[in-house]
């Protein structure tokens, strides 16, 4: 490991970024699903920032409760505090919370990547938005990293609150999603928002990112047996379906859905189809009211032919990008912001 991290350094040479730390992490057995996702979070650098902000305004408090959001500030602080530009850290103490904290990563059967970071994204916001409610409760208690760590207090107006909490985990990957109905005998729309933190997209043999994207947002006749109930007609009516993004994230993670459930087989089968992802993506075909223009910066890949085994691997380079197309898994793109809003 030693050696190919030299490997590394040396290659990268001149061009390895100010500060910046390309560290594997030790694979406890079955864990690099954790292993690879952790390493794409740490090269979100607004998410890291954050969390590092976080844990330098708590380390300090000495009873602290250990959890995950504890654990992964942890974690990012001894990589980010390395001398060594490139290395190896045993991410020992995160892995045994996880598995403390969720049953379902204790076993040695091979896990999915994608639903771990569904499960830690989730718990960071459960723990952020706990540690909201707590200061909110006995204000006396608050430290200076209070904002930091929990975001903006709900706003209030006329002693009703106006919105949720979003912490600093919301304003990093969550999107908004609109799920438009059209009824085709009176054309009233109905629109239905949900939000998330990843789109997960169907793929199919020699595609792209984009088509897939389009495929998402396509338009869907509900007809026969899946008429839409019209609450205009107060009946059951032909209708049209689509699903647009109304508010991108800042970080758009795209998760190809790879492992597919073939009832003549009677389980789980993994389409090692080929999609092409561009390193720059736009979001043109899925919304209507902006272009928002996105930076690829993280991949992790499934290598392995089936649902049950195989191996996770995070990459980070435009050289890996390119030869891994046939197992991309969980892309990671970073907003550059609205091209209509260029110049």
């Amino acid at each position: 490991m030693g050696a190919a991290g030299s490997k590394l350094e040396k290659a990268l040479g001149d061009q390895f970024p100010e500060g910046e730390r390309y560290f594997g992490l030790e694979n406890f057995g079955n864990t690099c699903y954790c292993n690879s996702v952790l390493q794409a979070l740490y090269f979100c650098v607004p998410f890291r920032e954050q969390l590092l902000d976080y844990f330098a305004n708590n380390k300090s408090i000495g009873d602290v409760e250990e959890n995950l959001l504890t654990c992964l500030a942890d974690l990012f602080s001894q990589i980010s505090s390395q001398k060594k530009k490139t290395g190896v850290i045993a991410p020992k103490r995160f892995v045994q919370r996880l598995k403390k904290q969720n049953e379902l990563f204790r076993s040695y059967m091979h896990q999915d990547a994608h639903e771990f970071l569904n499960f830690l994204l989730n718990e960071l916001v459960d723990i952020l938005e706990k540690e909201a409610q707590a200061v909110k409760s006995d204000p006396e208690t608050s430290s200076p990293s209070d904002k930091i760590a929990n975001g903006p207090k709900n706003a209030q107006a006329n002693g009703a609150l106006k919105e949720p909490l979003v912490t600093w985990v919301h304003k990093n990957f969550q999107g908004i999603l609109t799920n438009e109905t059209r009824c085709l005998r009176c054309e009233t729309v109905t629109a239905r928002d949900e939000t998330f933190f990843d789109l997960s997209l169907d793929i199919e043999q020699n595609s792209s990112i984009t088509s897939c994207l389009k495929n998402f947002s396509s338009t869907e006749t509900l007809n026969a047996e899946d008429k839409f109930f019209c609450d205009k007609c107060c009946s059951l009516q032909e209708a049209q379906k689509r699903m647009k993004i109304k508010k991108p994230p800042h970080i758009l993670v795209i998760h190809l859905k790879r492992f597919k459930y073939i009832e003549q087989l009677g389980r789980y089968k993994k389409l090692s189809y080929r999609v092409v992802f561009p390193l720059e993506l736009k979001l043109s075909n899925t919304m209507e009211d902006a272009d928002s223009e996105y930076s690829l910066f993280a991949v992790v890949v499934h290598v392995g032919s089936g649902p049950n085994h195989g191996h996770y691997t995070f990459f980070g380079s435009a050289q890996e990008y390119s030869s891994n197309t046939d197992h991309g898994y969980i892309l990671f793109y970073e907003c550059l912001g609205s091209t209509s809003n260029k110049s």
